[in-house]
């Protein structure tokens, strides 16, 4: 039972193994040869070349977050796109109508976020 288990699985726990000596062989290293004391310019703020000049804490546009969930939205879409169009032939009606039942919810937010006014840059 042994032998059979280490047949089909010893290349998968020497790579395991190699990849956790690489990784902590490599932290030590870096620990070990990094510089101590680094250079007073390397850890001065840096802003485009300029020292701070404000808080970094100051409020974004609202509309900024939902353009950001809109691209993220509209990336997954994407994602799912793919293999459903690759797959459409395997997959019948029932795929192909949950696929639209998707891009409708997913264009009723679009037009909910355009009818806000969440893509109008003032």
């Amino acid at each position: 039972m042994v032998t059979e288990f280490l047949k089909d699985y010893l290349s998968i726990i020497i790579f395991l193994f190699l990849a956790l000596l690489l990784s902590v062989g490599f932290i030590v290293l870096n620990f070990l040869f990094s510089p101590k004391k680094p250079d007073p310019e390397k850890l001065s703020a840096y802003e485009c070349g300029f020292e701070a000049f404000g808080d970094s804490r100051i409020e974004f546009d609202v509309r900024f977050y939902l353009v950001a969930i809109l691209f993220i939205i509209f990336d997954l879409e994407v994602a799912f796109l793919f293999p459903w169009a690759i797959s459409l032939g395997s997959i019948g009606s029932l795929g192909f109508w949950s696929m639209m039942i998707f891009l409708f919810v997913l264009t009723i937010g679009f037009i909910y976020e355009w009818k806000k006014g969440a893509l109008d840059w003032d």
